[in-house]
């Protein structure tokens, strides 16, 4: 069995709909469906069965599942870089993911978890898998850090794999439940088709408008990264990302061309996230690359926003039937 922790989630259910490409169904996908709408995301899987995560914590600590887990994908977490609830952040995706590893360690499975390229902060030390370059600047990106910290200090005294990928600004099919939360390609998307305008950021951080720039990577690319390190039965921390950066303008130039039409403006620049906001983002893959031996080519920005504008396309005109 494959335990796909926030299986229910965006990337979860990725990875789960790529392990049914591979013919493996026998997945126990973990989550919480606090928000609802998640089903949507796994009805069409084929999986063993689903759990909630407090029952599965339960009953993997109670021995249930000894012997019977091959590995785990743990994508589980609060995502909202806007909590700041540190308490509930820390328990629920620091010391819950503690909880999992020291088990997979124990029992020798190889287990991949989902990191956050939010742990560089805004980035002024750089994008490398270094403590030096790690300066997390909110409750989020502190209980992701928390975590790596711990991963690296489990490293040393594991038989087993443990790899953790550092996502960069990922999007794709499957997010639409994120709600804010969401990549700027649905939340682009979404603005155009409402209004038929898009509204990016003006000047900031050193930035013409529109121009800050994001490493963005589609979800298909994540997905396969996360297989191939399974696959290799690779250990350490990885960045997730394309090692290219590209600007919010060149996203709204893609969208409206795909949409045959559509305007953009530029607002202010909140002064309240001014400290707290990633004006660039950029993966350094040189670990990626060259420890991991990763050589598969990114989809270009422009190929993955017309494939998921594509899909977005059709789950519109589902939803209006």
């Amino acid at each position: 069995m494959i335990v796909v922790t926030g299986g229910a989630g965006f990337i979860g259910s990725n990875i789960v709909r790529a392990l049914n490409e591979r013919g493996i169904s026998d997945i126990l996908i973990v989550d919480s469906m606090s928000k609802p709408e998640k089903w949507k995301n796994i009805v069409s899987l084929d999986f063993a069965e689903y759990m909630e995560k407090e029952e599965f914590l339960s009953r993997l600590e109670r021995g249930d599942f000894k012997g019977k887990i091959k590995a785990f994908f743990h994508q589980g977490a609060c995502t909202d870089t806007t909590n700041y609830d540190v308490k509930f952040l820390v328990e629920n995706n620091y010391r819950y993911s503690v909880k999992l590893l020291n088990y997979s360690v124990d029992e020798k499975i190889p287990f991949i978890y989902a990191s956050s390229a939010s742990v560089y902060g805004i980035g002024k030390r750089g994008f490398k898998e270094v403590p030096e370059c790690e300066e997390p600047i909110n409750p989020y990106a502190f209980s992701k850090f928390l975590f790596d910290q711990y991963v690296r200090k489990a490293l040393s005294r594991a038989e087993s794999q443990i790899a953790g990928l550092r996502y960069f600004n990922v999007y794709g099919p499957y997010e639409f439940h994120k709600g804010r939360m969401a990549s700027v390609i649905y939340q682009f998307y979404r603005q155009l088709k409402e209004k038929g305008v898009i509204r990016l950021f003006g000047e900031s951080h050193g930035y013409p408008p529109g121009e800050q720039r994001r490493d963005f990577i589609y979800v298909k690319d994540v997905v396969e990264v996360n297989l191939f390190i399974l696959d290799k039965g690779i250990s350490g921390i990885f960045n997730c990302g394309t090692g290219v950066s590209r600007s919010f303008n060149d996203v709204v130039r893609i969208l409206i061309e795909l949409n045959g039409g559509g305007g953009y403006e530029y607002i202010p620049f909140p002064e309240e996230l001014y400290d707290k906001y990633q004006s660039f983002t950029e993966a350094d893959l040189t670990l990626l690359r060259k420890k991991a031996g990763y050589t598969g080519i990114f989809t270009s920005l422009e190929t993955g926003v017309r494939e998921y504008f594509a899909f977005l396309e059709k789950c519109d005109i589902l939803q209006r039937v």
